[in-house]
């Protein structure tokens, strides 16, 4: 389909422009022009943004945030790679025959560590929120997306970013009624947000949260 109309994305600090062919480079330019306070704004924002996002370290004793814990590493060399939480540590056992350094091998098994628990802890709340509004949904999956933390389809499958697990739980929470809500509406009508409000009163407060520190929540 052929681009109609100019449009202007700022995404990770960067500026992306798409012009129709029939737009001449001298209309272009006194489009962007237009809106360059808008982008300005856009452009601090979002350096801000990516100046606090914090550069993990995966060796011994690098500390990783659990829904609102501390888990502090422990690297130990095994013939098989593995991880297991004991209280604030997270085990992680390195394989002694791959390839790769210690390191990656530890950011490799952290990572999909905590997919696996996001699948798990995720699955649950939704199930337990959607129980409260007697509402059905198909399936749950995780992903890492940086376009969005959720999306709930019109067919009740639900989708979420797993590095969620990165944020102290009520925010976990709030993510999961925010879809879980969609199962209701698939918009944010004010009809949406009273669901949402509902199973989690203090949304607007997670929301803003979520929207303030959300850029930090990588791995």
């Amino acid at each position: 389909m052929r681009r109609r109309s100019l449009s202007i994305e700022v995404a990770s600090a960067k500026v992306l422009v798409r012009v129709p062919q029939f737009v001449s480079t001298a209309d272009a330019e006194k489009f962007v022009r237009s809106k360059a306070d808008w982008i300005q704004q856009k452009l601090a924002q979002q350096s801000h943004q990516l100046s606090q996002i914090p550069e993990r370290s995966y060796r011994e004793g690098s500390l990783f945030p659990y829904m609102g814990e501390q888990l502090a590493l422990v690297v130990r060399p095994h013939s098989k790679a593995e991880v297991h939480r004991y209280g604030d540590q997270l085990l992680v056992y390195t394989s002694s025959r791959s390839r790769l350094s210690e390191e990656e091998q530890v950011r490799r098994l952290v990572s999909s560590w905590y997919q696996q628990q996001a699948l798990m802890v995720l699955a649950q709340k939704t199930d337990q929120a959607a129980r409260r509004l007697g509402a059905r949904y198909t399936e749950v999956s995780i992903k890492a997306t940086r376009s969005k933390w959720g999306h709930c389809t019109t067919k009740g499958s639900i989708q979420y970013n797993w590095q969620i697990l990165l944020a102290p739980e009520p925010i976990v929470d709030y993510l999961v009624a925010h879809e879980v809500s969609h199962l209701r509406h698939h918009n944010h009508s004010p009809a949406f947000w009273a669901v949402v409000a509902g199973l989690c009163p203090d949304y607007k407060q997670r929301r803003a949260w979520l929207k303030s520190k959300g850029a930090q929540l990588v791995f």
